[in-house]
């Protein structure tokens, strides 16, 4: 026997024959795939072919299937840094994603980049707590989107962080903000009060603990796919974050992730006619078991851009004695320090260099380490700066490292953190003083104010690099004082927790 069951869409209609198990809603999910097209190279994992796949199967088993992005589909490998999100635009449509919100490295390239690349979407785009009415992004949004599912409306609302402090300012210049506390459970109760809505979904790139503090606070959503924290929540893994936590009314609500990269499809499937269980909720692995499934379509969009990607990767300038991950400490003191020579080469005096670990995105074997390895470490649009900073505002900037649990710095400095709070900071072996002044060799992302270093804001400019880091880094190898060096660095802890 087979039933019809009905999808409304902005009021089309799409008649679907399924089978008794119709009554399920599957939403499959995806955050902070980072440009990651092919797999990874450490774990084999991931892979946009391989996950097509898996969208494909699910759709052809449900009748009501749904594709979700909670953002920061760009930036980690080199086919944005060439292509700028062009290859992943059309890949996002390859897959048929239905709906989409923003994460912070969309804003990567600035908005009237990321204004054209979001018309190549085929998705519906939601974002509400940001006011782009007076950027390139006006009219590219809705605030929310609602499914008819027979007679089970389901309403999805986008929630984004606050953008001062995660995004360069002049990358979202001209954007408004609403605090996301704020707005969240009004919208959840606009939907279901005035729109009538029966279950509301958040699509959040705020994080993992954000997300759940803010179902803590409010009654009126549902269920969170969530983004941003890179937080794997599997429910087959004990040790994993909890993914369902209680609202401020009692209830229990799914909160969704599925790590960095798209290693793992997120699946949730939601009982139509019984909106009052808990919706199931999976991990689907995205790994070589899928390769023979693929059916060439994802190849066919990326091989026209291949060849330069690949070249870049073949273009070995220095090698790894031993492997670096990007969490390490050997890199993150081998960046503090490239930073700190770079910044004497670019004024002389320099006290100290200070740089952000969360700057470093992949990791660097061990053997030879190409040009494509070296922008995809640092791929970010960043430029090496030599700032005048006081030594009140310095030592925020060091509290600031504490609560991030440390942060890279140059050889010649050491601190000691306890409970997020900077305890004791030297330069040289002299303790900071306050109302002494320093050069600071960093990037322009944190002398204005990037994750969260509002201390260093007031700043003055004493010299910046003609290059982004990842280009003064492949200069030293290929043709300055470090051609024929290897890329090493020892991993003794220069900001110790006590």
């Amino acid at each position: 026997m087979t039933k019809f069951r009905r999808i409304c869409i902005g009021g089309m209609a799409l008649m679907c024959a399924t089978s008794m198990f119709a009554e399920n809603l599957v939403i499959m999910h995806t955050n902070d795939t980072h440009s990651q097209i092919d797999p990874f190279a450490t774990d084999g994992m991931g892979g946009v072919a391989r996950r097509k796949v898996l969208v494909d199967s699910i759709r052809n088993a449900n009748a009501n299937s749904l594709l979700v992005d909670a953002g920061d589909i760009v930036q980690g490998t080199l086919f944005f840094n060439l292509y700028k999100g062009e290859v992943e635009e059309k890949l996002m449509n390859a897959l048929g994603y239905d709906i989409r919100i923003l994460g912070n490295h969309e804003f990567d390239n600035g908005m009237e980049k990321l204004a054209d690349n979001l018309k190549m979407s085929d998705a519906s785009l939601l974002c509400a707590n940001y006011d782009v009415r007076h950027t390139p992004l006006d009219g590219v949004f809705k605030p929310y989107k609602i499914y008819d599912v027979d007679s089970v409306r389901i309403a999805f609302m986008p929630i984004n962080l606050e953008p001062e402090g995660m995004i360069s300012d002049r990358n979202f210049e001209g954007m408004g903000y609403l605090d996301y506390a704020d707005y969240a459970d009004r919208m959840g109760w606009y939907l279901k009060n005035v729109e009538n809505a029966d279950m509301v979904i958040a699509v959040s790139h705020i994080g993992y603990s954000p997300d759940t503090a803010l179902v803590a606070k409010t009654s009126n959503i549902d269920a969170v796919i969530g983004g941003h924290s890179h937080t794997v929540i599997d429910p087959s893994d004990p040790k994993s974050s909890p993914h369902f936590v209680k609202n401020a009314a009692g209830k229990d609500v799914l909160v969704a992730q599925t790590g960095k990269g798209a290693r793992y499809l997120g699946e949730i499937t939601i009982d139509l006619d019984n909106l009052g269980a808990k919706p199931a909720y999976r991990l689907i692995p995205v790994d070589a078991r899928l390769d023979s499934r693929t059916d060439g379509t994802v190849e066919a969009i990326v091989a026209p851009y291949r060849a330069e990607v690949e070249a870049l990767n073949h273009k070995y300038i220095t090698k790894a004695p031993k492997a670096l991950p990007k969490d390490g400490q050997a890199l993150l003191n081998f960046v503090s320090d490239f930073v700190f020579e770079r910044g004497k080469e670019l004024y002389g005096d320099v006290d100290m260099a200070l740089i952000n670990k969360g700057g470093l995105r992949n990791d660097i074997p061990k053997g030879p380490v190409s040009e494509g390895q070296i922008i995809t470490l640092m791929p970010f649009f960043n430029r090496i700066q030599v700032i005048e900073i006081s030594g009140r505002n310095l030592l925020e900037a060091f509290d600031n490292m504490a609560s991030q649990g440390g942060q890279g710095v140059s050889e010649n400095v050491r601190a000691e953190y306890r409970d997020g709070k900077c305890v004791k900071a030297t330069i040289d072996g002299k303790p900071i003083d306050p109302d002494a002044t320093y050069t600071l060799a960093t990037i322009d992302y944190i002398a204005n104010g990037g994750d969260y270093y509002s201390s260093l804001i007031d700043h003055k400019t004493l010299a910046e690099s003609d290059y982004h880091l990842f280009d003064d880094l492949i200069r030293y190898f290929k043709s300055g004082s470090g051609q024929g060096t290897e890329m090493k660095a020892n991993d003794k802890i220069r900001m110790k927790q006590i």
